[in-house]
């Protein structure tokens, strides 16, 4: 769990256009160290962008952005990553024609301490051992889930001090999806990287995140605890497939009612 630090992340009213569409409405949120927080929302809501903006990706066109008390926004993406903000794309983006091993040391290519490297990449493989089993394959012959860890392994590579996550359970089995996440919480706990998630899945989410934000066409619209989001009959409704009837029904239930 969290202990309270400082911010770690800060986005004070940020608002980020596509043209003349105007995506993010003013968004606010902090990221405390040592935590993970999670973004939630449909698609279509502005969580990719809230992700690319920090990024630095997307340039906002208002607001501002602090990464440990230093404003970020304006700055080069490369310049972010070398702070230790580093995102893992949604879809993973990876090169089919390199293999394992000169995929993930495209992470490192920032670095300057080469010496660290090897030992690093042996501790990639422990969190993911199926990528040490094909560290000379190309990548285009790994499974979707075997992508996803490389995605995950290129950017620890970074050395992130908050790692990003973009829809990390997008297209895996849900036996994939619950390896990930656990892989997840360990780099939190045991390894004390901050993380920030956006993912469609609520209930993974929610279940190793010490704080959620909901983001609905560009708004943050609620924010709190894993337990108090799951408590909203608005998140239960939209993003846990609980009508309110159908809630209203379970709870008398369980009460012994029915």
């Amino acid at each position: 769990m969290g202990d309270g630090n400082q911010a770690l992340l800060e986005m004070k009213g940020v608002e980020t256009y596509y043209g003349e569409i105007r995506v993010l409405h003013g968004v606010s949120l902090s990221i405390a160290e040592g935590e993970i927080s999670a973004i939630l929302g449909s698609n279509g809501a502005g969580k990719t962008t809230t992700l690319r903006t920090i990024s630095g990706v997307l340039l906002p066109d208002y607001g501002e952005i602090y990464f440990d008390g230093k404003r970020i926004d304006g700055l080069d993406p490369a310049k972010i990553v070398k702070m230790g903000v580093v995102q893992v794309p949604e879809g993973r983006e990876i090169f089919p024609d390199l293999t394992v091993k000169e995929a993930l040391l495209m992470g490192a290519f920032t670095r300057r301490d080469r010496d660290r490297i090897d030992s690093d990449l042996e501790w990639v493989f422990s969190l993911f051992p199926p990528l040490k089993e094909r560290v000379k394959q190309d990548c285009d012959t790994l499974s979707g889930g075997e992508q996803q860890m490389l995605a995950i392994g290129r950017a620890l590579l970074a050395k992130p001090r908050l790692l990003m996550l973009d829809e990390p359970s997008l297209g895996l089995s849900p036996v994939l999806v619950k390896e990930i996440f656990a892989v997840i919480k360990r780099l939190n706990e045991q390894d004390k990287i901050s993380i920030l998630v956006v993912e469609q899945n609520v209930r993974h989410a929610l279940n190793i995140s010490h704080k959620g934000y909901v983001l609905e066409k560009g708004m943050m619209v609620m924010s709190g605890t894993p337990k108090e989001l799951m408590e909203e009959d608005r998140v239960k409704e939209s993003y846990l497939g609980e009508g309110k009837g159908q809630y209203v029904a379970r709870r008398k239930l369980w009460a012994g009612i029915l």
